[in-house]
């Protein structure tokens, strides 16, 4: 067994038991976090309202996955692991802390120290050692191999000195009990190497406890400084952080409960106010986003940040209904703390926080800033003339409803009009693939493929009105309520059992936002089943209802649509089907989770290009694609895709390398059983 060390709290200093000091020390560090708290929670409690306390199971599985294995983290290999051993020695250490402050605090218990307990002992030092290196990792990350966004802050200095210290007392400590041992087999390993560390410094046995006791003392008053000062740091994600993944969205991506819109800190939600308490400024965020990647003015992690100083200035102030102001120093926190440009640059695409570790919430921030926006009218000319084509034609191009099904001309066979028969299945085609010529001739192969594949389907004409998913993420909850309404009334006059579309942004808001007058049913109103045209070939292929006939023969990349993929985790059909149609599929560095944004989302194929930008993010990702060897076709299933990449090919003079095509385009060749047929709009 190891010699025995004094106790530090009962061991007289200068006259005065150890448990008076260590009282002191307690009260003070312990009233200054939870005062700091206190003041933070108040000023949540200022914002809406927001139900995240339902389904706790799942909000505690989704926490035990991404707060005690760090599942984002761990992608990226050597500083995820990194911080996981830091986060396990925290774990361990916060445990050994709160028992030896409680023995130390009352010494007549009759418990040991938890260092005391070998079973307790040996699982902090190895962790201990384990995090020591990993704060190694960190801090040649942060210093020398800075990824875009992690900033070199004091605060940050300051936090990992304060980890590193904790660990390197408490493993001083345990060293010093080496030292004193009085049979080496009884020795913890680190322990050991410690110990031995100590009489290379010439310390003796004899001098053990006394260094035991310096680093016992140095442990306990490191880790309170630390309780004291990480609420009032910039660090304070690592208390908060757990709890923001535990009150995260149980589906990424769905909009605030509709409002007004956000000016001031009042009108934003709890949750999305603790966005900025939560967040880590790790830039994973930033990196991810396509926005700031091309240059625009968007940086998520600033804009979260903002949020967080938002907060922070309202501690200790009162709250103003009428206060539009941020910080109290006159400014509007919409247009001049956050600028409209920047709310107008998102792209909704999701990256952001499907990169996030700590499951922060960009997208609704966004949403509820363009709100106010639109409320006042701030936008740009362009993006208005939509809105009101919208609002009186019901599509995004300010055609007349009676030209809505003119693609159908094309076809050598009628589509049924689902207003007046039964259907089977119900096509909502979409405004790009109903009026863009491009992606007519997408439409058109759908159509055909169906045809062959003997499906029983009908369109609703001109009846259909735009589904409204962009609208919603502009901010017009309004225009986004009417179009929602008049579908819904025209889906209720209409006998089907499935709803399928080409369209992924049809996909999405009628699959999650029609249910039961916009809420999250997952399978569209009443239960109704939603299927992407990927799905549906998917289906239509394994089970031999679309023979393929001439195989497409070749390699192909594919591209993940943001609202198929990210939204709806639909990564699997697609490529099957590709496979299943005879082409091999190669990927992009960039897929399924990480494949990067074609630019349209949220709006932003409805507003002007931005000047003095780096790149358009179609251009990157048609670039992305014509890297990939012996893949000269990109395959994508998405209306807006195929107009941007299109597009993009003209401006990057990728034309003759790589050519861009639909899935549905890609199915109609393969399955014709006439060749020339196939080829009217290839």
């Amino acid at each position: 067994m190891s010699a025995p060390m004094p106790d530090p709290t009962v061991t007289r200093y200068f006259a005065v038991p150890g448990w008076v000091g260590l009282w002191v020390l307690a009260v003070l560090a312990l009233g200054l976090f939870v005062r700091r708290v206190y003041q933070l929670v108040g000023v949540l409690r200022r914002g809406r309202g927001d139900l995240r306390w339902d389904r706790p199971l799942r909000r505690l599985a989704t926490a035990a996955s991404n707060v005690f294995v760090q599942r984002r983290l761990v992608e990226e290999p050597i500083i995820g692991v990194a911080h996981l051993a830091i986060f396990w020695a925290f774990v361990f250490f916060a445990t050994s802390f709160w028992w030896n402050l409680v023995r130390g605090l009352v010494p007549i218990l009759p418990i040991p120290y938890s260092d005391d307990l070998p079973w307790m002992a040996y699982p902090m030092e190895i962790l201990g050692a384990l995090a020591l290196a990993g704060i190694v990792v960190a801090a040649v990350r942060r210093y020398g191999f800075t990824p875009q966004g992690l900033e070199r802050t004091r605060d940050a200095s300051v936090v990992l000195g304060l980890i590193a210290l904790l660990l390197v007392t408490f493993l001083g400590a345990e060293g010093a009990r080496a030292l004193g041992a009085e049979q080496a087999g009884a020795r913890l390993p680190v322990g050991t190497v410690v110990a031995q560390l100590w009489h290379g410094l010439g310390i003796a046995p004899a001098a053990a406890s006394t260094v035991y006791l310096a680093m016992w003392w140095a442990h306990m008053a490191t880790v309170l400084f630390f309780l004291a000062y990480l609420p009032y740091s910039k660090h304070a994600h690592l208390l908060f952080a757990p709890f923001g993944v535990f009150f995260t969205s149980l589906r990424p991506g769905a909009m605030p409960a509709e409002s007004e819109g956000a000016s001031r800190l009042e009108d934003f939600t709890w949750r999305q106010l603790f966005n900025g308490l939560a967040c880590a400024e790790c830039g994973r965020c930033e990196r991810a986003c396509p926005a700031h990647t091309a240059g625009f003015a968007l940086s998520p992690k600033e804009l979260v940040h903002k949020v967080k100083e938002l907060v922070l200035g309202a501690v200790g102030t009162p709250a103003v209904a009428a206060a539009p102001v941020a910080g109290g120093n006159g400014t509007s926190f919409v247009g001049d703390v956050v600028r409209a440009e920047e709310i107008w640059a998102c792209t909704t695409c999701l990256a952001c926080m499907t990169r996030c570790p700590v499951f922060n919430e960009h997208i609704p921030l966004v949403v509820e800033m363009r709100r106010h926006l639109v409320a006042q009218g701030e936008m740009e000319k362009r993006l208005q003339d939509v809105l009101v084509n919208l609002g009186r034609y019901g599509n995004s191009f300010g055609k007349s409803a009676r030209t809505r099904a003119s693609w159908t001309a094309g076809l050598d066979f009628p589509v049924r009009d689902a207003r007046k028969e039964a259907v089977e299945y119900l096509w909502l085609v979409g405004d790009y693939a109903s009026f863009d010529p491009r992606a007519q001739q997408v439409t058109r192969a759908a159509a055909r493929v169906f045809q062959r594949a003997g499906l029983d389907f009908g369109i609703l004409h001109e009846a259909e009105q735009n589904a409204g998913n962009d609208v919603r993420r502009i901010g017009e909850e309004g225009l986004f309520g009417v179009l929602r309404d008049k579908n819904l009334k025209t889906l209720g006059g209409v006998k089907f059992q499935k709803i399928v579309t080409t369209d992924p942004h049809t996909y999405h808001v009628v699959k999650h936002e029609y249910a039961g007058n916009g809420g999250d049913g997952g399978t569209g109103m009443g239960g109704v089943e939603v299927l992407h045209f990927a799905e549906l070939l998917d289906r239509l292929l394994a089970s031999g209802r679309l023979k393929v006939t001439t195989p497409v023969g070749h390699a192909v990349t594919y591209h993940d649509p943001c609202y198929l993929g990210r939204y709806n985790r639909v990564y699997d059909a697609p490529r099957r089907a590709l496979e299943a149609l005879g082409a091999s599929v190669k990927e992009m560095p960039r897929t399924r989770d990480e494949a990067a944004c074609c630019g349209a989302g949220g709006g932003r194929i409805w507003m002007e290009d931005v000047a003095g930008i780096k790149e358009r993010p179609a251009e990157a990702r048609v670039r992305e694609a014509a890297r990939v060897r012996g893949a000269a076709t990109l395959v994508v299933s998405c209306p807006k895709d195929l107009v941007m990449f299109q597009d993009a090919l003209k401006t990057t003079q990728l034309e003759g390398s790589l050519a861009v095509q639909d899935l549905a385009q890609l199915a109609d060749l393969a399955s014709a059983t006439v060749r020339s047929d196939a080829h009217v709009d290839a």
